[in-house]
């Protein structure tokens, strides 16, 4: 390791000296009830070895049923990504060992997969690049290995035991063609496809669970040079943040070789957050290693138009037709869509508060969503959903700032405590006596008395010092105890002092 971070430092890779080219492939686990192939319940944290039985144990003489709901749920992946729903598709045995694949041997699919040929179009803010989707398919999950020892680290276990109630799991995989040019662009694209797939209600998506990861393949190769560079892939990447950094070690790393004049291995590697490196682990199989062949204990797959539309027509909206929507149905600007439209309990939460609010004020919702509320969700750590302002709690607290009952300083104090207690806006503005002064006729005496107390501020003013207003409106904050329209005020005073010159 110390040889190539040598390399590294001495590298003189640039983002102009080389081309990167990015693959993808994204594990999905589907949120059914069940198992792919058997009737054993899903369920995380449970007992070791209690979500078994022996169709996913692969014990003698079991056959496997396929799961209906998690086709279901395919298809809605394949069709959200644009893909062609292939009317015949069959499973096939992925044959290699490892010791959390009971079978020793993965049910999945090759040749004749359930979709292929779609896209995802990613904005990168500057540009949107479209990535190609080469193919969707489904298979079964492994077990879980568990390693002994503090750092949880194979290298450093001592042994390692198996917990085989994932395995068999509803699994799948997502291909992309190698269309992603940077580990940004890798970045946002998982992003993008974890947000389609929540709106598509198919799966948690908890990276932390395991529940959504990725496999990632890269080569780099001079610039405007033909074809591609030799790939590495890095297995079993399970953050946003861990993917981007693996891709740009691994960028700077065959750079490294390349400069020294030495080659890059087609090898498997393996991401390392403590040392923010790559390692290898085995060199990278290709397909005929696998030995793949038709399952013959499950027979393949039909899907009819009416199959598909049927599934079609339970897709909901989803996120780039809401952006679409947001702009030009509410007239809010492309980051807002974008904000509100990234998770859908959000993308919910301001549609209730659209159906609430007037037109004109949807922007306000958008930039209390987007400013005050996020914050206090992230520093509570809960989503939008559990949050116990409701929609129409902060469309009153919108048409109270509007109509002047209340400042924007005091609706931030009022917003924060409607957060932490629940309650509606009037109730805390009333229980606080903090309801806006905005009647003219009561500013307007309080007014003539700072006038008529501050002569000499009076005379800085009216002699070209303009700023001097400030101190009055000041004065007058204080003598209302905030409580003054600050805007009115000062309409106010400057009419008070033209008109005694």
């Amino acid at each position: 390791m110390s040889s190539e971070k040598n390399n590294l430092k001495n590298s003189s890779y640039t983002d102009s000296s080389y081309e990167t080219i990015i693959g993808l492939e994204t594990h999905v686990e589907l949120a059914t009830n069940t198992k792919m192939f058997c009737g054993c319940a899903l369920s995380f944290g449970a007992e070791p070895n209690s979500k078994t039985c022996p169709v996913c144990l692969g014990m003698p003489g079991t056959l496997p049923v396929i799961n209906k709901r998690a086709v279901e749920f395919a298809v809605k992946i394949a069709i959200a990504l644009h893909c062609k729903i292939n009317s015949y598709s069959i499973f096939h045995r992925k044959n290699y060992f490892y010791p959390d694949m009971p079978k020793n041997y993965q049910i999945s699919q090759y040749d004749y997969p359930l979709g292929s040929s779609g896209y995802l179009d990613v904005n990168m803010g500057d540009y949107t690049r479209r990535i190609g989707i080469t193919r969707v398919h489904m298979e079964e999950d492994t077990g879980k290995l568990i390693h002994t020892g503090s750092s949880g680290r194979i290298s450093e276990s001592d042994s390692s035991i198996v917990d085989f109630n994932r395995a068999g799991t509803p699994l799948i995989e997502i291909v992309t063609e190698p269309d992603i040019k940077s580990p940004a662009e890798a970045k946002e694209y998982l992003v993008a496809l974890r947000t389609l797939l929540l709106y598509l209600d198919v799966s948690d998506c908890s990276m932390e669970q395991g529940s959504l990861r990725c496999d990632a393949n890269i080569s780099i190769k001079k610039a405007g040079s033909q074809g591609m560079g030799v790939k590495t892939e890095i297995k079993n990447l399970n953050s946003f943040r861990f993917l981007q950094r693996g891709l740009e070690y691994e960028e700077q790393r065959q750079a490294a070789l390349i400069e020294n004049g030495e080659k890059v291995m087609q090898q498997t590697r393996h991401y390392d957050h403590i040392t923010d490196s790559t390692k290898a682990l085995r060199s990278k199989e290709e397909a005929h290693d696998y030995r793949y062949f038709p399952d013959p204990d499950l027979v393949p797959v039909f899907m009819d138009d009416d199959m598909v539309e049927g599934i079609k027509s339970s897709i909901p909206e989803l996120p780039s037709a809401k952006i679409e929507r947001y702009k030009s149905g509410f007239g809010l600007p492309e980051a807002d869509s974008r904000f509100l439209a990234s998770d859908k309990n959000t993308a919910a939460y301001f549609e209730s508060c659209a159906a609430l609010c007037k037109k004109d004020r949807l922007k306000s919702v958008s930039n209390w969503i987007i400013g005050d509320f996020t914050a206090l969700l992230n520093k509570a750590s809960i989503s939008i959903s559990s949050a116990k302002i409701k929609p129409s709690g902060l469309c009153s607290l919108i048409d109270m700032i509007e109509s002047g009952k209340i400042s924007i300083r005091s609706a931030k104090s009022v917003f924060e405590e409607m957060f932490n207690s629940g309650k509606e806006p009037q109730e805390i503005v009333k229980g606080k006596d903090m309801e806006q002064i905005s009647d003219g006729s009561v500013l307007e005496k309080i007014i003539d008395d700072v006038i008529n107390k501050n002569p000499s501020v009076v005379e800085q003013y009216k002699s070209g010092k303009e700023k001097a207003i400030g101190f009055l409106i000041g004065q007058v904050m204080a003598a209302t105890k905030g409580k003054a329209n600050p805007a009115l005020v000062n309409e106010i005073l400057i009419k008070r002092l033209k008109l005694n010159p």
